[in-house]
């Protein structure tokens, strides 16, 4: 019996947190709907990861930029 592969994780970098939080939204609802495989399942959690971790990035520079001015002083914001 031949062994399915697993379909490659993407890591693209997202144009920016808005296309990030729809395909993260897209993918859980994908997983939640019990109809992806489970070797699909493994990728698109990696998948999720990924985007989860982008746009914790980018909350927290903004966050940071409005710390910034909320204290009076504006610094040039440099995205990570």
């Amino acid at each position: 019996m031949a062994k399915a592969s697993a379909s490659p994780v993407t890591t693209d970098v997202p144009q920016n947190y808005e296309t990030a939080l729809s395909e993260l939204e897209q993918l859980v609802s994908q997983m939640e709907s019990g109809q992806m495989p489970l070797d699909q399942l493994l990728g698109a959690y990696q998948r999720g990861a990924v985007l989860l971790s982008y746009c914790k990035d980018k909350l927290a520079a903004v966050e940071q930029q409005i710390k910034v001015l909320d204290e009076g002083a504006l610094k040039p914001w440099t995205p990570t």
